[in-house]
């Protein structure tokens, strides 16, 4: 299990194009990320099993934190069936973002900014997407995803 850090620095934002949401059955973007220890990580790395994804809007939001901690607990039910651990992954320049399709214009103080929809995609070892779930809830998700997974 991978999660992406949100961190998009102002400067790159004038020059960013819509994003696209991804469809089920849609192949995976490739990507290659830094990890919280700077150690870059493949995507063809992570699919030697099959793959959540989740991106988050911010760190250290309630809603991020809960999230977070719930797919934690979790990580042993992932881990034991599944061969799955958490990683967090930073999307600094949000190009990942992007070819997943989690940004979007919303308003705040008065301007429009480029956020991240919190987002999760299950993805399977063929880097096909099984499940594409945009604006999800915090709350009990960690648990739908585990049972997405069990049900590939």
């Amino acid at each position: 299990m991978a999660h992406l850090n949100p961190a998009i620095p102002d400067t790159h934002r004038a020059r960013r194009s819509a994003s696209v949401p991804l469809r089920t059955g849609d192949r995976a973007p490739a990507f290659e990320l830094p990890d919280a220890d700077f150690k870059l990580v493949t995507f063809d790395g992570l699919l030697r099993h099959n793959l959540a994804l989740y991106f988050y809007p911010r760190d250290d939001a309630p809603g991020c934190t809960t999230e977070a901690l719930k797919f934690s607990e979790l990580e042993m039910d992932f881990r034991d069936k599944h061969g799955f651990s958490v990683q967090l992954l930073s999307d600094v320049e949000g190009e990942v973002c992007r070819r997943y399709g989690v940004l979007e214009q919303k308003e705040y103080e008065s301007q429009r900014r480029e956020c991240i929809r919190r987002s999760t995609f299950v993805i399977d070892r063929r880097s096909v997407v099984r499940h594409a779930l945009y604006g999800v809830s915090p709350r009990g998700h960690a648990a739908e995803v585990l049972q997405l997974i069990k049900e590939i």
